[in-house]
């Protein structure tokens, strides 16, 4: 795709031009200034008189629109499976992430008396459509690459409140290294989720699996279950059981 194109061209080079990228692409000036704002408008660039720079810290973190595009089978076959362990009546965190976000998709419309607590403003705004969901933000200060609200203030709620069920996005899921997340300030709300559910899912798909990111957030044994798709890796998934995190492993549909 265009945009992967243009990133992959300024992680080479650390600037882009138009005309460059009209003759790689095979599309006109008009269309690259377009993608060229759309990707400085998610912080992932900066616009430049007839091109782009990377800005320094572009790669660390991908924006949530981007992520969505990865995987795609992979996350919904995750999330069919985690909607699955929802009951009408019940209290459920939602964590920010591309796979807990196509777990809010996915909720079914007949789930009657259940509230939501989200860091997600995109989950929250998804949710609205479902007459049986309550949801709940847990404020904080808004992450735009994410749509996430985190620290200072993103805590306090969680610590009031008790979830029947938490399900947690991460960057990566190690024997090791436990559970982690390209962002601390997102790993301070991702441990009070823990703190504050019964039960807690992890929903990675395999590319998460055996990676380690920056910014610790927990043991693998703090969480009950993880959820991920065929591709990861068997020695990893056998390694996280014996470390005492229960797996299930979906198939994507083909």
């Amino acid at each position: 795709m265009r945009h992967e194109a243009i990133r992959s061209a300024l992680a080479a080079t650390g600037r882009v031009s138009i005309a460059e990228l009209t003759e790689q692409l095979g599309v006109t000036a008009v269309t690259i200034r377009e993608d060229l704002k759309h990707l400085e408008e998610l912080g992932l660039l900066t616009r430049t008189r007839g091109g782009a720079l990377a800005r320094p810290d572009s790669s660390v973190e991908d924006a949530l629109e981007l992520t969505s595009r990865t995987h795609r089978a992979e996350k919904q076959a995750i999330a069919s499976r985690a909607v699955s362990l929802i009951e009408s009546g019940q209290t459920v965190i939602i964590d920010v992430g591309s796979t807990t976000t196509a777990l809010a998709n996915a909720l079914p419309p007949d789930l009657r008396d259940v509230v939501v607590i989200t860091n997600g403003l995109n989950i929250a705004l998804a949710l609205e459509r479902t007459p049986g969901v309550s949801v709940i933000v847990t404020g904080g200060t808004l992450r735009r690459l994410q749509h996430s609200l985190v620290a200072p203030m993103g805590t306090l709620l969680l610590e009031r409140l008790t979830a029947d069920v938490a399900f947690l996005g991460c960057n990566g899921v190690d024997p090791e290294r436990g559970v982690t997340n390209a962002n601390i300030a997102e790993a301070e709300i991702k441990q009070a989720m823990l703190r504050s559910a019964s039960y807690s899912v992890l929903l990675a798909d395999h590319d998460k699996i055996g990676a380690v990111a920056s910014a610790f957030v927990a043991d693998v044994d703090s969480a009950d279950l993880l959820i991920t798709d065929s591709g990861a890796d068997p020695a990893v998934l056998e390694a996280l059981r014996e470390r005492g995190l229960e797996t299930e492993v979906v198939e994507p549909a083909s």
